[in-house]
């Protein structure tokens, strides 16, 4: 029961966000936010895929140095 709760209380909330946006003039606003927010979102994503892509040449590299050496 609790689910469709939490779930029915999300859909409310999308609504009245909506609204809110729409009604109270705060299109703009919300816009100017996206704007702002989204450059340093992809540098950070940017940097955690390229540490991430790092780390794993380093294994790749790390496990084909293991499996070159004679038992």
């Amino acid at each position: 029961m609790g689910k469709y709760i939490t779930v029915l209380g999300g859909i409310v909330s999308i609504i009245v966000g909506i609204w809110v946006l729409i009604s109270c003039g705060w299109w703009s606003s919300f816009v100017t936010l996206l704007k702002g927010s989204v450059p340093p979102i992809l540098i950070l994503g940017g940097l955690a895929a390229f540490f991430a892509g790092i780390s794993e040449v380093k294994d790749s590299m790390q496990a084909k140095k293991e499996e070159v050496k004679p038992k």
